[in-house]
């Protein structure tokens, strides 16, 4: 399935009023997973901007102990502090990674903003080196606009 048809699929599971918004966010998760062949690992992070963490919200694939990042701290870390996208083509020439499986080899988080502040992410990992193009930038940038819309 492509983004563009994936778009009224993501707008239609945020707009459903019988469903609570974490059971949204999970929903959001498996379908980019089940559709998106190399989004092996795809989940939230939120950000608590008292103590600079980012926690674990819904999530789909293998179980992670990186329940709460420090700001700072990983890709999602940096991304909580710089409020921009970040790609990572090879997590193996990256410094500032924390490894969540021998498996990932590429990652994509997309900052999450709400009336202008960044309140958390979508965090993608790959089991492929290099697969993330622009094109997964904005599709997921949309994909948090429409997420936006649930706080």
């Amino acid at each position: 399935m492509t983004f563009q048809e994936l778009q009224p699929k993501i707008s239609a599971i945020v707009a459903d009023t019988k469903t609570l918004r974490d059971e949204k966010l999970l929903s959001i998760c498996q379908l980019l997973n089940a559709e998106i062949e190399y989004y092996n690992w795809v989940g939230f992070y939120f950000a608590n901007h008292e103590t600079k963490t980012l926690h674990l919200g819904p999530y789909i694939g293998a179980e992670t102990d990186h329940t709460v990042i420090p700001f700072g701290k990983g890709i999602c870390g940096q991304v909580a502090e710089s409020n921009a996208n970040f790609v990572v083509p090879d997590v193996a020439a990256q410094d500032n990674y924390i490894a969540c499986s021998f498996t990932v080899k590429s990652e994509i988080v997309v900052p999450l903003f709400v009336n202008g502040q960044n309140i958390g992410q979508i965090d993608i990992d790959s089991h492929v080196i290099d697969p993330f193009t622009e094109a997964d930038e904005r599709f997921l940038e949309f994909v948090n606009q429409e997420v936006a819309k649930l706080y």
